[in-house]
């Protein structure tokens, strides 16, 4: 479906110039020997503990899994010398046991920035959701739901349902969408969102309206216990920077667009060049490397005043660093080890330049681009570290599928980048999961290891607080102790709902899916 379609529908977004992709296939029913459990009980023996609250890891430790809740963790020795039986938790008939000595185990990610698909055609959502759970990742908001609402729908309730192996996903609808008719009243928005509602949203992504349309919407959504989130479009990012959208309601923005822009002193409007055509995306993204430097500079008198507002009106910041990478370095994107085994073709062809293609921008990238978006993203992250050190509430997205970033790698790829801009390890997995979940709402079931929320966990055998790399499927590339060159990492078991996946075959699979898809095409 071409998006020009909903153009009056999604009120003038910037995906106005683009073509939605066909939906992939849905995702099969998952077969016996995909995940095992939920268990009556399942005991994790031995495994050092990062909780996702802030706190420092602590092990050994034994956690105790009642089907698909957390019943007990139980500290059980010290680093260093052997676990002594007395204080474990003594194992019942019909227990299932994982010896786990030495390894590391965090709450589930959170991804809120993540379609099934969307960019390139026929991507199918088992492709998805598996490259997703062999990272880790056990919970996604779908920003959108472009795929189709019945068809994004079906897998969230089988994906609760654990028909398929899938994360957890978290609907929100695309504002406007399956509108038979624009939305141009206050009354049209509200009966919109209420739609949505009724038909299983549990949210609304923006990407720009007028303002009294806006506040309809957000007022309505705000009614119906709806979360809301927000591309601040540079086709009306005039109008409704983030400062004025979360006075309005908005509790989250999506990338980075609308912030410069409530940053502006001496303007009103981006100072564009004479030339520039927002149809043409390597103009939008050039550009768009640009706009961090006509804002207040770091910790000046309007600096603080916008970041202040945003903090009073607890508003979440989804940065999704990740996707916008390869403007500062686009040889690292296109040369990334995981493309050869796990970037499907048609993903592939999507990459490369092409004026018709959403993000395939490279008609002429040069150095100084590259350069400019590297000081785009220095003052960029310098305002997501200050937000944080104030007490403000920022989270991880990838939004992967666009420009060569491919799911699960991308978000690792995010924590990395938050390492970047200065958060301390442990201030990285609180974004990746408490902080995504209290931005859904979901703070009680997920986010944390504690007792009494969902089962939803990662294994890993290294550490990732030492090194984040270890968590990407393709491993860390080091030196073994016979001085040869090895992989090592990538996440072991990801856990959902006290369901125990292997993500090495997970990721075995994805793998056989790249290389038939690559034979189909000869």
């Amino acid at each position: 479906m071409k998006i020009r379609q909903f153009q009056a529908l999604l009120l003038g977004t910037l995906l106005s110039l683009h073509t939605w992709a066909k939906p992939g296939a849905s995702a099969p029913e998952r077969a016996a020997d995909e995940g095992q459990g939920p268990y009556s009980r399942l005991i994790l023996r031995g495994v050092t503990l990062v909780n996702g609250e802030g706190a420092p890891a602590r092990g050994p430790v034994d956690i105790v899994i009642e089907k698909n809740r957390i019943a007990g963790i139980y500290n059980v020795g010290n680093p260093g010398v052997p676990i002594l039986a007395e204080g474990r938790p003594k194992a019942q008939p019909g227990d299932q046991q994982l010896a786990l000595e030495g390894h590391y185990v965090l709450p589930g990610f959170i991804d809120l920035h993540g379609h099934i698909g969307g960019s390139a055609d026929n991507i199918p959502a088992e492709y998805v959701f598996k490259l997703w759970l062999a990272h880790g990742i056990t919970t996604v908001r779908e920003p959108g739901s472009f795929n189709g609402v019945d068809w994004v729908l079906d897998h969230v309730r089988r994906s609760d349902k654990n028909q398929v192996v899938a994360p957890r996903i978290i609907p929100y609808f695309g504002f406007g969408l399956g509108s038979e008719s624009p939305i141009y009243t206050a009354e049209q928005a509200r009966d919109w969102v209420k739609w949505a509602a009724k038909h299983g949203a549990k949210g609304i992504k923006f990407f720009g309206a007028a303002p009294k349309i806006m506040q309809a919407a957000l007022q309505e959504a705000k009614k119906q216990g709806l979360g809301s989130a927000m591309h601040h479009a540079q086709l009306n990012v005039m109008s409704m920077n983030v400062l004025d959208s979360a006075r309005l309601g908005l509790t989250t923005m999506e990338h980075w667009y609308g912030l410069p822009e409530a940053l502006f002193e001496g303007q009103r409007i981006q100072n564009y060049s004479a030339n520039y055509n927002y149809n043409n995306e390597q103009h939008r993204f050039a550009e768009a490397g640009r706009l961090w430097q006509q804002a207040a500079k770091p910790g000046s008198e309007k600096w603080r005043q916008v970041r202040d507002e945003l903090l009073a009106l607890d508003f979440t910041l989804n940065p999704t660093l990740t996707i916008y990478e390869a403007s500062r370095d686009l040889m690292r994107e296109q040369q990334a080890i995981w493309h050869q085994d796990y970037t499907l073709p048609t993903l592939w062809e999507f990459f490369q330049p092409n004026r018709y293609a959403h993000g395939s921008y490279w008609f002429d990238w040069t150095t100084d681009d590259e350069i400019a978006w590297k000081q785009n993203y220095q003052l960029w992250m310098a305002f997501l570290n200050d937000y944080k050190n104030q007490g403000g509430r920022v989270t991880t997205g990838s939004d992967s599928g666009y420009i060569y970033k491919i799911y699960g790698f991308g978000y690792i790829r995010e924590l990395e980048l938050l390492r970047e801009a200065g958060f301390n390890a442990l201030e990285v997995i609180q974004a990746a999961t408490l902080n995504g979940a209290q931005a859904l709402g979901l703070e009680d079931e997920i986010g944390s290891v504690s007792v009494g929320k969902l089962a939803d966990l990662v294994i890993v055998e290294e550490n990732p607080l030492a090194n984040f790399k270890v968590l990407y499927g393709t491993g860390h590339f080091k030196l073994d102790d016979n001085n040869r060159p090895t992989r090592v990492g990538g996440v072991k078991y990801s856990i959902k709902d006290g369901i125990v996946y292997d993500a090495k075959a997970l990721l075995a699979d994805v793998r056989e899916m790249v290389v038939a898809a690559k034979a189909a095409q000869q």
